[in-house]
């Protein structure tokens, strides 16, 4: 390169301090690194950002996949990343994102925690199926595209608070989203575990290797639950949560506690699931006769005959080949009968729930010290394998940012990322993504 070109790049590259302000504003930790909300220095602009701060140097293999992706997704529920900053000085790397100021384990908790006190404020009706209806069109676009999210959570469905996109859902996290275009191989071999357990599909529980599109909506129908009844709906303990064997015992006792245990006249593959010999040897059907979905949400004051449960019913159907798409779900009549959803979650009205929280170094010792331990509705962590330094691919996970201080998340980072270039002799820098989405038109 011309020495006096690079010089002059060099000048013209401005230090992450030197354009945002942030000192104090830390609202996430975890092992991904830190997260604070940023306002730019020079009062050009009143929007809020949300900095992270990858952990450690260099920069991982997850986060490479995040970044490549997210330069390539455009779409209103799919968070934005801004720009990607490299310090070559110390080798940090720092991610720009908009700014979200709720997302739905924050907005479930605050209404479980009203439920606990006996002050009880429901979900209204249309917020919940709006919230539904904007993860669905998110995931919609994904599939599209050819990605699997794998790993959809109330934690990872950000939601904008006041401004220009207020009460917009915003998709986040794809730190273990796949390209599912023509693998070269099964999906199961190079990541043999994913999707955080409470939210895991059965055919994943059951060793399932060619795993597809459906994962995403077998979580999407969890999520839903959740909203209609402040539980999450397959919540189990988390002893030996990270095992990198996928089969999981008291995973699927939760799931056939509440859906029952699936006939094969309901599910014909089921034979074929790797785990088929170990779940017959676990379980018996006799068990879960009395267990049906119709029971546990009638307990939870939602009717059998609703638009709503019927949805539900669609999107955690037991075998994935016969699992509604996030196309059909969109066209559900639970979305055509009134009221229609809305782009603004929150319709206009007040928004009563708390902002984000910051941070002191304080709370950081609490979270170094409580990471092992678990909360009744903690979700949990998964195992973390960090590339080595010298590496230059990248690595992050957005939705997890701004609760994992509270929810101890961590991330499996595996797998392989192509095309992603950064210029290492400076600090703003611009990101080439090389990816082929093959079949990706609606870029």
């Amino acid at each position: 390169m011309d020495y006096d070109f690079k010089r002059q790049k060099a000048a013209e590259r401005q230090k992450v301090e030197d354009l945002f302000d942030f000192e104090g504003c830390k609202v996430g930790r975890g092992t991904y690194g830190h997260v604070y909300k940023a306002k730019r220095k020079d009062g050009s602009e009143s929007k809020e950002y949300a900095l992270k701060q990858i952990e450690g140097t260099g920069i991982s293999m997850s986060a490479c996949r995040e970044i490549a992706l997210l330069r390539e997704l455009k779409h209103p529920n799919v968070i934005s990343l801004q720009k990607v900053f490299l310090s070559h000085q110390d080798r940090k790397v720092w991610l720009l994102f908009d700014y979200a100021e709720h997302d739905l384990w924050h907005i479930i908790k605050f209404h479980r925690s009203a439920k606990a006190n006996k002050k009880q404020i429901d979900v209204p009706r249309n917020m919940v199926k709006s919230l539904l209806y904007q993860i669905l069109d998110g995931i919609h676009y994904l599939h599209a595209n050819w990605v699997l999210h794998r790993d959809l959570k109330p934690a990872n469905i950000l939601v904008m608070g006041e401004g220009t996109e207020r009460g917009r859902v915003k998709i986040a996290d794809m730190g273990f989203a796949r390209l599912f275009n023509s693998p070269l191989k099964p999906l199961a071999d190079l990541d043999p575990v994913v999707v955080t357990f409470w939210y895991r599909a059965p055919e994943l529980l059951l060793g399932a290797r060619h795993y597809t599109k459906a994962i995403d909506i077998w979580a999407i129908g969890c999520i839903f639950a959740e909203l209609l009844t402040y539980e999450p709906i397959f919540h189990c303990r988390q002893e030996d949560i990270k095992t990198s064997n996928p089969y999981h015992h008291d995973q699927l006792d939760r799931i056939f506690n509440v859906m029952g245990f699936p006939l094969e006249k309901d599910w014909e593959d089921i034979r074929k699931m790797p785990e088929h010999s170990t779940l017959t040897k676990d379980f018996k059907r006799s068990n879960y006769l009395n267990c049906t979905l119709v029971k546990y949400m009638e307990k939870h004051k939602i009717k059998a005959d609703s638009r709503q449960f019927h949805l539900l019913q669609k999107l955690l159907t037991m075998d994935p080949t016969k699992r509604i798409t996030s196309d059909y779900a969109m066209k559900d009549p639970y979305f055509t009968e009134e009221p229609h959803p809305s782009q603004d979650i929150f319709e206009g009205k007040p928004i009563p729930y708390p902002k984000r929280e910051f941070l002191t170094d304080e709370d950081d010792d609490k979270a170094d010290t409580g990471a092992s331990k678990s909360s009744n509705h903690t979700q949990p962590a998964k195992r973390v394998r960090v590339m080595p330094p010298s590496t230059t691919s990248t690595s992050a996970s957005m939705g997890n940012s701004w609760h994992s201080h509270k929810s101890g998340h961590m991330h499996n980072v595996q797998g392989s990322q192509q095309g992603m270039t950064f210029t290492s002799g400076g600090h703003q820098t611009s990101t080439t993504s090389t990816t082929n989405y093959g079949q990706s038109s609606r870029f």
